[in-house]
């Protein structure tokens, strides 16, 4: 599948889309349209990707995931709603939805001060929580945010080790950030109780994926170098309501 033969959804349809179909994909130009800012703006988060620290809880013993992690509550999901960082706190999610390292309080590093101050940074996340309280109703939004680094140094990257899968929450962004020197990557989505699926691979940096985690199951291909080495960056946003995962567990 080429870029141009890609699922897009208009942003018009944004949040029917999510609503009906489960997912939506958008063109880098329409993310940057919906965050009011440039794709310029999108672009200058992209060099603290170079910043990341490494896995250290990869259960199959691999070195090719470096990550930062950091959460976020939105008041009420609009553009005017206060987004406030939290207390760095571990990641968590229940073997039910991650059986690889499901049960584990994960500490990552914390995503730079530099980078969320960035103006694209608030304005991103406060669009895409709107478009979640347009298809789920206001609620108050935990919202976790994932900056990925899958590289190829070793061989064969794994965006998802874990396989098929959801991440016990409402809603998942999976934006593509960069993919350089790099073969596979396949996006697919799956109905969650159902056959139908999509497979598309993004290519575009700043290419958008929405997804509703009730809805659908998702995962990405491993990667292979075509050269020496390469890597694909991802920023992987979730908002959840009532609270974070793992909270007082």
């Amino acid at each position: 599948m080429t870029i141009r033969e890609l699922p897009y959804t208009a942003p018009a349809d944004l949040a029917q889309a999510v609503r009906s179909e489960g997912y939506a994909l958008l063109r880098p130009l329409d993310v940057a349209r919906l965050a009011g800012c440039t794709l310029a703006e999108l672009e200058a988060l992209a060099p603290s990707w170079d910043r990341l620290e490494i896995d250290n809880y990869l259960k199959d013993g691999g070195r090719y995931r470096r990550r930062r992690h950091s959460c976020f509550i939105d008041e009420g999901g609009n553009q005017a709603s206060a987004l406030t960082q939290t207390p760095h706190r571990a990641h968590w999610q229940p073997v039910e939805y991650n059986a690889l390292h499901g049960g584990m309080h994960r500490l990552f590093e914390p995503i730079e001060p530099a980078t969320v101050a960035k103006p694209a940074w608030g304005r991103l996340l406060r669009a895409l929580g709107e478009v979640c309280s347009q298809v789920a109703g206001r609620h108050t939004w935990h919202v976790e945010a994932h900056q990925f680094r899958i590289d190829t140094a070793d061989g064969i990257g794994r965006p998802t080790p874990e396989g098929a899968h959801r991440d016990g929450v409402d809603f998942v962004a999976v934006i593509l950030v960069e993919r350089t020197g790099i073969k596979g990557g396949e996006t697919r989505v799956f109905e969650a109780e159902g056959s139908m699926g999509k497979r598309f691979t993004m290519i575009e940096p700043w290419t958008l994926l929405l997804l509703d985690d009730a809805a659908v199951i998702h995962e990405s291909t491993p990667i292979q170098p075509l050269g020496e080495h390469g890597h694909r960056d991802t920023l992987v946003l979730t908002w959840r309501a009532g609270a974070f995962q793992g909270q007082g567990v």
